[in-house]
């Protein structure tokens, strides 16, 4: 698939969704609420997340971990920021749309699944290498 028509297609996919969240957005009763919540998340990220992020980043390439790694964590990271407020706040949920499952356990898994993957790709790439190399 060539690369504007890929382009294209993400750019739909991405205004669809951007229209089924103002759509859920006008379904909502008190805004300003939603409102407070979006401002508090923006200020949370660029004043605390980001910067913690580039400093962590920062000291893992200054202490030579490669790539990989950095992105596993990376991932780590954005999992736990999605779980921590559901497992920070046990018992029944306020939020109707949390789901009942057991999220320590699942987000647990879930990295274990991201480690696994990260120690699994130097075997794939040495595996994939000694394939393209021509025998002697």
């Amino acid at each position: 698939m060539r690369v504007g028509v890929m382009r294209l297609l993400t750019a739909v996919a991405g205004l669809a969704l951007m229209g089924v969240g103002v759509s859920l957005l006008l379904d909502v009763r008190d805004l300003s609420g939603a409102l407070v919540w979006l401002g508090g998340a923006v200020v949370l990220h660029d004043a605390l997340i980001a910067p913690l992020v580039l400093l962590i980043g920062w000291v893992l390439v200054r202490g030579g971990v490669r790539g990989p790694v950095r992105r596993a964590l990376l991932v780590a990271g954005a999992l736990t920021a999605v779980a921590l407020p559901v497992m920070l706040r046990p018992g029944k949920p306020a939020n109707s749309s949390v789901l009942p499952l057991d999220y320590p356990r699942n987000w647990l898994l879930t990295l274990l699944a991201v480690a696994v993957v990260t120690a699994l790709l130097p075997a794939a790439r040495a595996t994939r290498r000694s394939r393209r190399r021509p025998p002697k």
